[in-house]
């Protein structure tokens, strides 16, 4: 990458482009709602579950003008959720501006691990294991989304649902991998701690992206 790409690329006018497409959000509180999604390349959270390993790399994925995206974004829709990958790796205050500018709502997908930018009216944050939240980004967070691949991930829920916010909707999502075995262990406990909600990832079982 050259100098002034590079600059770009640093100040969030360029972003890692690894995808971008419309269609339904299929997890947590936005579940069966029209958004634009645009996924932005590199993590270094490394959960072992992760769908989507090739983002992590984000040399993979060419930096785009965050203009660019937007101008796509306004042929399909007006709400845009930005995930990857981890997007806080990058800032997001040009392309937020730009996205609410042009009056689209702007949903994050994040795992906190990250400073805070962007401006957001939903920010969805999944904390993980291998690489915690800042603690500027438990005070954001609408939406408390923890996947749940085996009993001791019920503790670490807890203990992350402490971190955040009254306002914050809490929901526990099973790891697709172990659906068929956790969904009926999210069931029992959402049942027993109503605090909770349960998310699932409808857009896998609707065959959707």
């Amino acid at each position: 990458m050259d100098k002034k790409t590079q600059d770009l690329v640093d100040k969030g006018i360029m972003l890692p482009l690894m995808e971008e497409f419309y269609t339904i959000q299929g997890e947590g509180s936005h579940t069966g709602t029209a958004a634009y999604f645009i996924r932005v390349g590199g993590c270094d959270v490394g959960c072992h579950w992760c769908d989507v390993k090739e983002s992590w790399n984000a040399d993979l994925h060419p930096p785009t003008l965050a203009d660019t995206i937007v101008q796509n974004v306004k042929k399909h829709a007006n709400t845009v959720v930005i995930t990857g990958g981890e997007p806080l790796m990058w800032s997001m205050d040009y392309i937020t501006k730009l996205l609410q500018e042009n009056h689209i709502k702007t949903h994050i997908e994040t795992s906190g691990a990250y400073s805070f930018s962007g401006k957001w009216d939903w920010f969805c944050l999944s904390p993980k294991k291998t690489k915690l939240p800042l603690s500027e980004n438990y005070r954001e967070a609408d939406e408390l989304k923890m996947i749940i691949h085996n009993k001791s991930d019920f503790d670490f829920a807890e203990q992350e649902a402490a971190k955040v916010g009254k306002k914050c909707q809490l929901f526990l999502q099973p790891e697709w991998s172990k659906k068929e075995k956790m969904t009926e262990e999210i069931v029992n406990y959402v049942m027993k701690n109503p605090k909770w909600k349960i998310s699932l990832q409808t857009h896998k079982y609707l065959n959707i992206p």
